[in-house]
């Protein structure tokens, strides 16, 4: 009877609490093989999880790479070619832009390997394996620890887990937790810090639509680049040196010609950044009307001096491009994710789960005991948690914005490490901050900066509770009769630490300790100190132990979840760890009298076209192929493919990873969301939620047709599986 009694529960639950749906899920292609294949199967895949996924053989987990640590990036030859997008390699082009050579502007295709241009910093990480460790990682963690001593205890085995696991001398390991801390896994990797720049098109192509097609769908952005991995002689990574060769992977990506049909099987690998999919009301409702806004508000202040200055101005505008891409990148997404967990009734579908949650807790006594408070609990904590988050926002927002902060900030390490360490720590210190003043100061403009600092600034003294201000920042304004121009140029006008680079650069290589006396008594170091301290004893001081009071909860009711509802299959939140997605390729209705369908073509692209306009133009070349439909072996029935969309789950971190199709052949390089879908990272709707991919065809054909590289098409595999 009591069986019967929890069948008839589960039946008259909605069914979107029951099972995760086939297009939604970020999964560990470990447990692909006993969670996911069958359903891959029946969704069209024709190979097998082991294709995926092996440490015996090459698999297709095998070509793809952690780019840079922020995207994914493919092998797709033999010769070590990487695949990754416009806007992840967009700073190492701007690097090696100039006015002269404008990379950014026209493009950069080397014409062979001795022109492919070295990127200091730049990496790429493979992952040779997986393991659960969750029990190694757990030992000795009681419930009656604080949360400070959990992580302690945590910290100290994931070290010796590390430390431990069977690897080459030339890999390395880390683990990572999963399902809030409940589980952890172990990765091996491998890393290659030599990888050079081979070729990218240009902005007008590869950042086509900028601003007002960023996050939106229909999309005719061409958005890629390609770099190669060098190692040493032995294939095993090597620091740079001209005497490395390239790379010589396990597996690369062979390429379709195919490109996909409506409801084609397609399925992304990579490396998605953060998603909080199982959070409760409370905290998606905070999101959404508090956290979100006060983040969009002030970007927009942002990108519209910065947007001013790089219109005027094309120095400022190579400058400051990857910057303001970075900035509306979020910027954009927050409005769109706002919109999304609206048009979704996100917060609605949470409260109807936890009514069901909550049902079902009441009918087990050991669930009761263990969980019937739970959801109280983050209620209040998040509504203690609230106006902090919020001033949170504002100070990251408006101090990370503002680059005289960040200049100041870093001199003050020089302060710290001599009252810390002596002259030994001041001269370890010193190097290490001229080589992020070296960065910072080549791509700054002190007469931008002080347009932020006016606009940001004012909106922080202005728009939030007295209690949140610093009173010095509050004696500063008076003294000034709250005019925040009159501060602005007391800060920069007559100060040589923020105009003067030389000045500064010289200090720190040959007098760091005068350097020190200059900032120890200088009124705007004093201002920020002021701020940054004002910040730590009001906000930071009141906002870690509610914050970990939600840990806690958080990690007590992701476990409850996984209990209460047996019949749902659950994937972890995305946590920069390699990840599969599938799903079809489809269309959608975003709204009343309005469908989407799954691709573009070439011909959107000149529709778009406005002569001139830093968003729409078109180099003059695309438009002569476009015109003589001169499109090689990659256009179908006299049109180009461009873009086309599906129901994979993506998120921040999966820029640059491959789509593939049925058979693991590479069809698309993920880039985007559709606007409407932005909020998958918090609620997924396979209604409104579709990935934005370049049809390699497109990327084939520029690199071929367009660029003339024909080089690089050359090292790759093309195929037509359809045709089998």
């Amino acid at each position: 009877m009591k069986q019967l009694k929890y069948l008839l529960l589960v039946i008259t639950l909605p069914f979107y609490t029951l099972i995760a749906k086939a297009d939604e899920g970020m999964w560990l292609p470990l447990l692909l093989e006993k969670m996911n294949e069958k359903q891959m199967k029946s969704l069209g895949m024709k190979i097998s999880a082991k294709d995926i996924y092996n440490i015996n053989k090459g698999s297709l987990k095998d070509a793809i790479v952690s780019f840079g640590g922020f995207c994914t990036g493919e092998v797709i030859s033999d010769k070590g070619l990487v695949l990754t997008n416009h806007h992840c390699g967009f700073s190492a082009i701007q690097s090696h832009s100039s006015l002269e050579h404008n990379y950014i502007r026209d493009g950069f295709w080397a014409k062979n390997n001795n022109e492919e241009l070295q990127n200091k910093g730049l990496f790429v990480t493979f992952i040779v394996r997986i393991e659960d460790v969750s029990k190694q990682a757990l030992a000795g963690v009681l419930s009656s620890m604080s949360e400070s001593e959990r992580q302690s205890m945590i910290d100290k085995n994931m070290t010796a887990l590390r430390k431990d696991a069977k690897k080459e001398s030339y890999q390395d390991a880390f683990v990572r937790a999963f399902f809030e801390g409940n589980q952890y896994y172990l990765f091996v990797t491998e890393t290659y810090k030599d990888v050079r720049l081979v070729g990218a098109p240009p902005s007008a192509i590869g950042n086509f639509g900028t601003d007002t097609d960023n996050w939106t769908w229909p999309r005719h952005t061409g958005d890629f680049s390609m770099f190669r991995i060098y190692a040493g002689k032995d294939n095993k990574p090597a620091d740079y040196s001209p005497d490395n060769v390239p790379y010589i992977p396990k597996k690369s990506l062979s390429i379709s010609l195919d490109g996909v049909a409506p409801n084609d099987f397609t399925m992304v690998f990579g490396f998605p950044g953060r998603t909080t999919e199982y959070l409760p009301a409370a905290a998606v409702a905070q999101i959404k009307n508090v956290n979100d806004p006060a983040k969009i508000e002030i970007r927009d202040k942002a990108l519209a001096i910065m947007n001013k200055f790089m219109r005027e101005n094309e120095q400022i505008k190579i400058m400051y491009a990857s910057k303001y891409a970075s900035v509306e990148n979020s910027y954009k997404k927050w409005k769109g994710e706002v919109l999304g967990l609206n048009k979704s009734n996100a917060v609605e579908k949470k409260l109807n789960i936890e009514k069901e949650f909550l049902k079902r807790v009441n009918t087990n006594h050991v669930w009761t005991e263990r969980y019937s408070t739970v959801l109280s609990a983050l209620d209040e904590n998040y509504k203690a948690i609230e106006n902090f988050g919020r001033a949170r926002d504002f100070f990251n927002e408006t101090m990370s914005r503002i680059e005289s902060i960040a200049i100041f900030n870093q001199l003050n390490r020089l302060k710290t490490a001599k009252e810390k360490n002596g002259a030994a720590g001041l001269k370890e210190t010193a190097s290490k901050v001229y080589d992020v003043l070296v960065g910072l100061y080549k791509d700054f403009s002190p007469a931008l900066d002080k347009q932020l600092f006016i606009s940001l600034m004012d909106h922080f003294y202005k728009d939030q509770p007295a209690s949140f201000i610093a009173p010095y920042l509050k004696d500063r304004m008076q003294e000034v009769n709250n005019d925040i121009n009159a501060l602005a140029n007391k800060v920069y006008d007559n100060e040589t630490l923020i105009q003067n680079s030389k000045t500064v650069l010289d200090l720190l290589q040959n007098k760091p300790d005068e350097l020190v006396n200059i900032i120890s008594n200088h009124p705007t170091m004093q201002l920020i100190s002021e701020i940054n301290n004002h910040y730590a004893n009001t906000v930071t001081k009141n906002i870690t132990p509610i914050q970990e009071n939600i840990n806690l909860l958080q990690r007590t009711y992701m476990q409850a979840q996984m209990d209460v509802f047996k019949e749902k299959t659950f994937y972890p939140d995305a946590n920069s760890t390699l990840r599969v997605t599938y799903g079809k390729a489809d269309g959608f209705k975003p709204r009343d009298g309005v469908e989407y369908l799954y691709y573009t073509y070439l011909d959107g692209v000149m529709e778009k076209y406005i002569p001139g306009d830093y968003e729409f133009d078109v180099p003059e070349k695309l438009r002569t192929l476009y015109r003589n439909k001169d499109y090689g072996q990659y256009g179908i029935k006299g049109k180009m493919p461009v873009c086309f969309i599906a129901q994979n789950h993506t998120t921040g971190g999966n820029s640059g990873s491959p789509a593939l199709d049925a058979w693991g052949n590479l069809v698309g390089l993920n880039f985007d969301r559709a606007w409407e879908g932005t909020m998958s990272d918090i609620n997924y709707d396979p209604s409104i939620c579709r990935n934005i991919m370049v049809d390699i065809r497109y990327v084939l054909f520029i690199v071929d047709k367009y660029a003339g590289a024909d080089r690089l098409i050359k090292e790759m595999k093309l195929l037509h599986p359809k045709k089998k």
